[in-house]
């Protein structure tokens, strides 16, 4: 693309058609080798001030986890670009979801039935986002976007076949979309399962005291008595690499390895991933560092926008980040950041639910749609795939399910007013 959002000849490129109405304009869709193939204002004018922009998937597209091969789709009308994802592929171990007890069940399918657990998929989105970047023109009307997005599917589903990809997902399509998308992906047989959720913290408080009011008095009692154990722990903030690029890889895979879930591929990183994020990002993206005396302990990879920051990795070492409390002191240190810029929410991820609900957050509910390309097969992923949700499947999330049920106001309060998961 060119950048006035028109699309050029491209060997590489496939595309299909759709007619809106009988008079109406064509859609046409085209495989691109990433985001990169399209012009930056064009994709940013489908998604406004996103710090997981066009640049943010220009640096995961230069350093793509190990088991991953990123492309893009596009759909234009005359020209313009009305609605773009990214892509992703990988050969997907269909046992990924099945995390605590059920683990070495998922162990054992993939040792004994390696064919049948393991199988390419190609799917809209990233591992590297918190959400699925579908994006839409606004100002089609909702005949046209509905067409808009039936191109975009038939397009891909013509591209996975032409590299013998049985699967289709969509992952972690914000559920405040659904509806938008929802009549194409039923026609296509899309199946829908919840994803794992996004904690978010809003903050919409004038001063640290205030948020910490905003908590339970035992939670505000905790985070204060941590607070005073912190003295020794020198907090910096930077937006450069230099000297300590070896260091954050190595914290975060210390801390992936650590964690009592295991999703296996998703939560691999390149080790180029944080030098292309920070050096492509610039100002935009901010490295808290955590340090004793010389020794660095911890880290968090903040994304910042005008209203808004994604705590996009942390990286710990272990013991030390405990007896140091780094867990809260990070989480204050981020809390303070967001109030001394008036920024309104604290994006915290898809991982301890329980803490980050202890702490203010809601969590925002994302959804996983899949499909088997075979008419057959995919019946049966329509029957049991539902039975493998992520959110049923995740230690912390199936605790405040069983909370949920015990007593129904668990899931709107959750040890304080303020600690609402959204139904």
């Amino acid at each position: 693309m060119r950048n006035g959002g028109k699309m050029v000849a491209n060997a590489d490129r496939e595309a299909s058609t759709h007619a809106v109405g009988r008079n109406a304009s064509h859609f046409q869709a085209h495989i691109l080798p990433g985001v990169r193939a399209i012009a930056r204002s064009s994709w940013t004018s489908l998604f406004p001030d996103d710090c997981e922009g066009w640049d943010y998937y220009a640096a995961c597209e230069a350093a793509p986890p190990p088991a991953f091969a990123f492309s893009a789709i596009a759909v234009t009308m005359r020209g313009r670009l009305v609605a773009a994802a990214p892509i992703f592929r990988l050969t997907y171990r269909l046992d990924t979801p099945l995390q605590g007890s059920w683990r070495p069940l998922g162990t054992w399918l993939n040792r004994r039935l390696p064919r049948l657990v393991n199988l390419p998929v190609m799917g809209l989105g990233s591992p590297l986002a918190d959400r699925c970047h579908l994006g839409i023109a606004d100002d089609l009307s909702p005949l046209a976007r509905t067409a808009a997005v039936r191109t975009l599917l038939t397009c891909l589903d013509a591209h996975a076949a032409s590299q013998n990809v049985p699967i289709l997902a969509i992952k972690d399509l914000p559920d405040q979309q659904l509806a938008a998308v929802a009549a194409p992906l039923n026609e296509a047989r899309f199946t829908r399962v919840a994803s794992l959720p996004v904690a978010v913290l809003d903050l919409p408080f004038a001063s640290e005291d205030a948020y910490l009011e905003s908590l339970s008095p035992a939670t505000r009692k905790d985070i204060r008595r941590k607070l005073k154990r912190v003295a020794d722990v020198r907090v910096e903030m930077r937006t450069s690499l230099a000297g300590i690029e070896q260091a954050i890889v190595a914290l975060y895979d210390e801390t992936r390895l650590q964690s009592g879930v295991d999703y296996g591929d998703f939560e691999k990183l390149s080790p180029h991933y944080f030098r292309e994020v920070v050096t492509r990002l610039g100002e935009r993206a901010v490295l808290m560092l955590y340090w004793v005396g010389q020794k660095l302990i911890g880290f968090n990879l903040l994304l910042v926008e005008r209203d808004r920051i994604i705590d996009k990795f942390i990286g710990m070492h272990y013991p030390i980040a405990r007896e140091h409390n780094l867990y809260v002191l990070s989480w204050m240190t981020n809390v303070r950041f967001c109030l001394e810029r008036g920024i309104q929410q604290m994006q915290t991820g898809q991982t301890a639910y329980a803490a980050k609900l202890r702490l203010g957050s809601r969590l925002d509910k994302l959804w996983v749609c899949f499909k088997h390309r075979g008419k057959v097969l995919n019946g049966i992923f329509r029957t049991f795939g539902p039975l493998m949700a992520f959110d049923k499947m995740d230690p912390d999330l199936a605790v405040l399910h069983k909370k949920a049920r015990v007593a129904p106001q668990a899931r709107a309060s959750v040890g304080g007013d303020r600690h609402r998961l959204k139904p």
